[in-house]
């Protein structure tokens, strides 16, 4: 895991060795191990690398090399599998310089082009240079675990994990509007832009291919789920998900360092942390939340969990006051607003796991997706079933919404939305997360400022997300909760849940994140199950609650799905900062909010029912990360 930059130079511009530091060194935080730099003879090409030592800890340094010094490339992330490959490439007369996981990219590069990345396991960013052809080579794993971001400055085409390095490299640190309206009313950026103007992502699954006159990105996978009521070969089951699971959990144990887990009070990292332990020697340290409203604290479920799989329990205390002391830094390395403080409760479990002197932990991000195990995918679920039984899917529907009032505004609908034509139109449905997330922008919309509003007024946030995916290839025929579930993959699991939830929070703090359930094989696998191993009456992740239920508690194979939300802010510090912040002169800084408007949702916040005002807290979050944002990056309009 590590920090990686690429420079390029186009229409005969020089790299300069200066910024190629610079940019590198503004990503000391992923990898403060090492850093090193790699510029060629002419100064036509830069890479550069702060290095994470998890494998081979005394050779692994990057950037790497092949045999004759024609290809050099920086990686981050980890390849699983790597030592089968690794004796492959050597049977074929490849030479190794290191013992790293990373350095058989260069080989599988020299063996199949730029098609090498189908043959990767693992989660990774990396960009390589090919001397012969004069070609640059930049891709990123198939879900979008580790971050990418690349902008083009006097000539030059600069690549780096995060675009705080770009900022240090000369990039402008100015706000990109278009995308902001997008992020805040549609929830998050289309898969290819960030919150800065210029500043772009490669997408997920894609390779960013650059010659000197520019470039192109090509996608090289894709969900690919079956059509609903056609056969796409033979339905998975139960004991082939488990092997596959198994076999992704010990290849992520894999490390030279020690190995710990996230542990919350559901069945994702439960499974995870029971599947490990039965693979390990020694107790696993397993590191969780505790919040201080009940509703939210899983705690006490967790550290029965973590007796049953003899591992180590940390817990790792949260309140108000934490996290309002911790916004501002969690918010430097999201780049991006956010709607709720989980990701600064994660920013401080990190914290917490890197204290302890640990470098890599297993997580369960990605089951949810992969085994539809959201409420809201429920929910479409029972919106289909309607149809034929409407009677038996009111009343679910009902208890469905009562179950989940922390998740209101957010991931299920409260209030009024923005219109949801253009996604019906194309899929003859709404999907209820994007419903949420248009009652949640209805009222962002509500307070922009008129010159602003007025920018992008006729500007349809729906239509533009449909327009920017595979609808035809993808969607069409598919069931309702395939096709909830691959824009979601598409969208929030890459721009939020993966960067923002994931890898920004825990490479803050220098500690890799490992993710089983998005072992490409397993989610290969996921594709054939039918619906009903999914989604199963009022039971969500009815297949992995089977596959789990060995290794975990009897609490967690029963309780429902409750997603990882921070309590709102009702009154403490965090409340405070809100009030100080949205009121003063750094919401008038941001060109983007009416503060007359702000300060009267601000005045009523006493009189809103529990529900409302839960409702109301992400679009306040939103408005104060901005501002922070803003005074953060130093961003011009």
């Amino acid at each position: 895991m590590c920090g990686i930059v690429g420079m390029f130079a186009q229409r005969g511009a020089e790299i300069s060795q200066e910024r190629l530091e610079l940019a590198t060194q503004a990503l000391t935080h992923r990898g403060p191990d090492a850093r090193r730099h790699w510029v060629d003879d002419r100064r036509r090409v830069g890479l550069g690398h702060t290095r994470l030592g998890i494998i081979d800890l005394d050779g692994g340094d990057q950037p790497l090399a092949n045999e004759d010094g024609s290809i050099h490339a920086v990686v981050n992330g980890e390849l699983y599998d790597f030592e089968r490959i690794r004796d492959e490439l050597g049977a074929r007369g490849h030479r190794f310089a290191t013992g790293s996981d990373s350095e058989i990219l260069i080989h599988l590069y020299e063996e199949h082009g730029a098609s090498c990345v189908e043959r990767l396991r693992g989660e990774l960013a990396f960009v390589l240079y090919d001397a012969n052809n004069d070609v640059l080579l930049a891709g990123r794993d198939r879900f979008g675990i580790k971050p990418l971001c690349y902008a083009y400055v006097d000539g030059v085409l600069m690549l780096a994990s995060e675009a705080k390095a770009l900022f240090a490299a000369g990039v402008p640190a100015r706000w990109d509007h278009e995308t902001f309206f997008q992020g805040t009313v549609l929830g998050g950026p289309l898969e290819d832009r960030t919150f800065f103007d210029g500043v772009y992502q490669v997408p997920p699954a894609s390779v960013l291919v650059a010659t000197r006159h520019g470039h192109r990105v090509v996608r090289y996978w894709d969900f690919d789920y079956p059509i609903d009521g056609l056969s796409d070969g033979k339905p998975a089951d139960a004991e082939e998900l488990s092997a596959a699971l198994d076999e992704a959990v010990r290849l992520r144990l894999r490390a030279d360092v020690q190995v710990a887990c996230y542990l919350s009070g559901g069945i994702d990292s439960a499974a995870i942390l029971g599947l490990a332990a039965r693979q390990t020697q020694k107790p696993i340290r397993a590191f969780t939340l505790a919040f201080d409203e009940e509703a939210y604290n899983e705690a006490p479920i967790a550290e029965e969990m973590a007796r049953l799989a003899g591992a180590e329990y940390v817990s790792v205390p949260v309140g108000e006051a934490d996290l309002a002391r911790d916004f501002a830094d969690a918010i430097f390395h999201a780049e991006r607003p956010l709607n709720n403080g989980n990701s600064v409760a994660k920013f401080r479990l990190s914290r917490a796991v890197r204290e302890a002197g640990i470098k890599v932990v297993l997580t369960g991000e990605g089951s949810d997706e992969i085994f539809a195990g959201y409420p809201h995918f429920r929910r479409d679920l029972l919106l289909h079933e309607a149809k034929a039984h409407p009677d038996t899917a009111a009343q679910a529907l009902t208890a469905l919404d009562q179950n989940n009032a922390v998740s209101r505004g957010i991931l299920m609908p409260q209030g009024r939305s923005t219109s949801l034509g253009a996604v019906t139109g194309a899929l003859g449905f709404a999907p209820t997360w994007i419903e949420a997330f248009a009652t949640s922008g209805q009222k962002v919309r509500g307070l922009l400022d008129e010159s602003f509003a007025a920018e992008f007024g006729a500007r349809d946030p729906l239509a533009l997300f449909v327009d920017s995916l595979e609808v035809g290839r993808q969607l069409t025929g598919r069931h309702p909760v395939r096709q909830s579930m691959y824009l979601w993959s598409r969208s929030v699991l890459p721009n939020f849940i993966l960067s923002v939830l994931g890898d920004r929070m825990e490479m803050a703090h220098s500690v890799e994140g490992r993710l089983p359930f998005l072992d490409h094989h397993v989610v290969e696998l996921s594709r054939r199950l039918p619906m009903d191993r999914l989604i199963r009456g009022t039971v969500e992740k009815h297949v992995l609650r089977e596959v789990a239920r060995p290794v975990v508690t009897d609490t967690i194979y029963r309780r429902q799905k409750h997603p990882f939300f921070a309590p709102p802010a009702l009154g403490g510090p965090l409340h405070e900062l809100l009030q100080d912040t949205l009121r003063g002169p750094a919401l008038r800084a941001v060109p983007f909010f009416d503060q007359r408007r702000v300060t009267g949702l601000l005045d009523a916040l006493p009189g809103l029912d529990d529900a409302t005002r839960t409702a109301v807290d992400a679009p306040l979050l939103v408005m104060l990360s901005t501002c922070l944002m803003h005074r953060r990056f130093g961003l011009s309009s």
